[in-house]
């Protein structure tokens, strides 16, 4: 169909959304993009200002005032578009209209999900309209989780140019990471801890390691030999260890839980191409220093209180008083310091041994996680060549290499070694 416009970035006017809108911007002059682009949101007072601060190449913008729970009026802006990226969340409270217009509309989607139960539902409620239609819903298309599912990815696709088999186990280090989580992340957080307090479904989705498989019945069952790989249940944290060839203590990443189930998702939507004995988890990297199991202690301690705190009313008072608000976030300057750095080591099913470097110079929750929705965004409208799937998919089965390709013209890191036998 013939669209108005390539791309709508929705919620322009938060904090994260009107960095995206700089990113695409910047990327939107005759002799790069040339792609047509609109701001929407609640506040049309609000977008105008957003679009006044982005220069000439976004001064034609359309502008659109809609609200996320006016379903007509998303349906409407959703058949002006090929794509509709947005970062209107909590996802699960903001964004079920949204995706519900998108995949009734045919219009490829992108959010900044976190949220176990909003992709959870996204499957259940909209995955057959979307591959009716042929709209790509594509979830996670932030920090959240792109290093992780593109790293993977990659890992596994030289692998098989290798012969080297599939992937079997398989750890993502964060080694190093400068910068914040958004007020939004916690948001998400906070709500999904919400929903997960008073209803056991919920709790049972985000205790189930396949617990976003559209094919749960052919996955390991839980406490199966697979599901132990990955310690059981990705809900709950990993443990502080001792590697004992490195020396490395490592600890919880706080992304873990939700970064596992999106990698999963991807290997199941291409029929388990890394392997039906594919295992992964994510662990923080500590060093090999004295203090280092104090670290990542403290962090597996500290991190266990922010998520029981959220669960309970009177801690979670508390708590709002003191983590980041939705809307606010770092200066420029403070932004402009913050860089990430990973590390995949895995292991074939012919013994072969990879380590994957997924690295940026960004802060990780802003101005990284701006440019891999903008640039999603863009893949998404633009690019030829896609993967052949409609429906709700993940970053690596809806984009794959054409958004990795992307990313590194904008300097971020996929690197893959073979290791020596």
């Amino acid at each position: 169909m013939t669209r108005e416009l390539d791309i709508v970035l929705f919620g322009a006017t938060g904090f994260v959304g009107a960095i995206t809108a700089g990113h695409l911007a910047r990327q939107a002059t005759p002799d790069e993009t040339g792609a047509r682009i609109a701001l929407a949101g609640r506040s049309l007072t609000r977008l105008e200002a957003v679009r006044a601060g982005l220069g000439p190449a976004a001064a034609s913008w359309p502008l659109v005032a809609v609200d996320a729970e006016d379903p007509a009026g998303l349906r409407d802006l959703a058949a002006r578009t090929h794509v509709l990226a947005t970062t209107v969340g909590p996802y699960a409270v903001h964004g079920r209209d949204v995706l519900a217009a998108c995949a009734d509309m045919g219009t490829h989607y992108a959010d900044l999900t976190g949220e176990v139960l909003l992709v959870r539902w996204s499957l259940d409620h909209v995955a057959a309209r979307a591959a009716e239609t042929g709209a790509r819903i594509v979830h996670a298309c932030g920090f959240d989780s792109i290093p992780s599912d593109l790293g993977v990815l990659v890992t596994a696709q030289q692998a098989a140019a290798d012969g080297a088999g599939t992937l079997t186990d398989t750890v993502l280090a964060v080694r190093s990471l400068r910068g914040g989580l958004s007020g939004g992340t916690i948001a998400s957080g906070r709500a999904q801890s919400i929903r997960a307090r008073s209803d056991p479904a919920a709790r049972r989705t985000i205790s189930d390691p396949y617990g976003l498989s559209p094919r749960r019945d052919d996955e390991p069952p839980s406490g199966g030999h697979r599901a132990r790989g990955v310690r059981g249940s990705l809900s709950r944290l990993v443990p502080i260890e001792r590697d004992a060839t490195t020396g490395r203590w490592t600890g919880p990443f706080v992304m873990a839980s939700f970064n596992a189930r999106i990698v999963r998702l991807s290997n199941t939507l291409t029929d388990w191409s890394y392997g039906r004995d594919f295992r992964y988890r994510e662990v923080v990297d500590f060093g090999s220093g004295p203090l280092s199991p104090l670290l990542a202690a403290g962090m597996a301690v500290g991190l266990g209180g922010v998520l029981a705190g959220l669960s309970y009313a009177p801690t979670r008072a508390l708590l709002d008083r003191v983590l980041p608000k939705p809307g606010t976030g770092p200066s420029a300057a403070q932004r402009a310091a913050g860089r990430f750095r990973m590390e995949i080591r895995a292991t074939t099913s012919t013994g072969a041994r990879y380590r994957t470097t997924v690295a940026a110079p960004y802060d990780p929750g802003y101005d990284g996680t701006a440019i891999m929705l903008g640039e999603s965004a863009l893949c998404l409208a633009q690019d030829d060549g896609l993967p052949a799937r409609t429906g709700v998919l993940t970053p690596a089965t809806a984009m794959g290499a054409l958004l990795v390709d992307r990313l590194r013209r904008h300097g971020f890191t996929f690197e893959v070694q073979r290791l020596p036998d």
